[in-house]
């Protein structure tokens, strides 16, 4: 088998890996809502939300794939040099994804995949090798890092209002209602985490497909950037595996450490994160589903009494949110400054 060829497998093969801890990473986050409101076992979460996972990426199209899959630009560069930049750039994310969730503490998949990409690219061939997008927002167009770094600042500043605002809605509607209305919120979850899984599924593994996409066409597999149906099955496959072997440590921490949850907190708390992935899914923008899932149901604490929201746990998760890609980007960096010595000159 040909170097070129080699490497592209096994860059293909670490996307995959990725992919899988995205999903173990996230796994908490679309669990943890029902587990912490007893609507639903461990096992049951795990089950509803792995079916629908699967679902996600197979029917909701390729829109943020090709956004994840065009921020960077290696025309003019080498084959196997692009190839070993897009490998190095997503060692950083896949360290984070793994440290994090070894600590139990949140963070953003998405956030570790652009600064590890980014992390390589700049060291390797030069930041003008980065699609930053500045220019073009200039003109009224947002693409590139851009218009991912875009929505992942805005993604949970909506989480955080439209939880607030639905939440202070129910409560006018629920004003006379009774306790046994806990009941209809347990086993209404079994749709809104559906939902919810299925939205994940159609952001989350789409990155990874974009990724494996730009594998192919820096390699010559492919002439254009179009996704293969074969990429999308097993990027849909590898997310769900990692929905159904992780994600304990970090439920304590988004089921717990925010706000206390009651259905009726993780009932809104999915609805919203559900409506807010999912559009922004259609339009091509990826989104933090750790950033939206923790922000609506700080949003929903605060409508319902400011004190009730944890905020220095808050202030945890967020800090870490702003260290996850200068942190992945260093270890992109440094893994390709490493892998360079044995490279041969070109």
């Amino acid at each position: 088998m040909e170097p070129l060829t080699l490497l592209v497998v096994a860059t293909v093969i670490v996307v995959l890996v990725f992919d899988y801890t995205n999903g173990f990473q996230d796994a908490s986050n679309v669990i943890a809502t029902p587990i912490a409101s007893r609507a639903l076992t461990p096992i049951q979460a795990v089950i509803i939300v792995a079916v629908f996972e699967f679902l996600g990426p197979l029917l909701a199209g390729t829109a943020v794939a090709n956004t994840i899959g065009r921020f960077v630009d290696f025309s003019g560069v080498d084959a196997l040099l692009s190839v070993t930049i897009i490998a190095c750039g997503l060692s950083g994310a896949i360290f984070w994804n793994l440290i994090t969730w070894y600590f139990g503490i949140t963070t953003s998949s998405s956030h570790g995949l652009v600064g590890g990409m980014v992390g390589a690219v700049i060291v390797g061939v030069g930041a003008d090798h980065v699609v930053w997008g500045f220019s073009q927002l200039a003109h009224g167009e947002v693409t590139g890092v851009t218009k991912v770094l875009i929505w992942l600042v805005l993604s949970p500043i909506i989480g955080f209002w439209v939880g607030f605002a639905i939440h202070r809605l129910m409560f006018r509607l629920l004003g006379g209602a009774k306790p046994n209305v806990n009941h209809f919120f347990k086993r209404i979850q079994i749709i809104t985490a559906a939902g919810l899984a299925f939205s994940h599924g159609a952001n989350d593994a789409q990155k990874s497909m974009g990724v494996i996409t730009l594998v192919l066409l820096s390699g010559g597999f492919i002439s254009e950037f179009s996704v293969p149906f074969w990429v999308v099955l097993s990027c849909a496959i590898a997310i769900t595996l990692g929905i159904l072997s992780g994600g304990w440590r970090i439920v304590r921490t988004i089921g717990f450490g925010i706000i206390k949850v009651r259905p009726i907190h993780a009932f809104n708390a999915q609805l919203t994160a559900a409506s807010v992935i999912f559009s922004a899914s259609m339009v091509g923008a990826p989104v933090s589903t750790t950033h939206v899932v923790t922000s609506s149901l700080m949003g929903i604490g605060a409508s319902e009494r400011p004190k009730a929201v944890r905020w220095s746990k808050a202030k945890e998760i967020v800090t870490t949110w702003i260290l996850t890609i200068p942190g992945a980007g260093t270890v992109s960096a440094l893994t390709y400054l490493l892998v360079s010595l044995f490279m041969e000159p070109r």
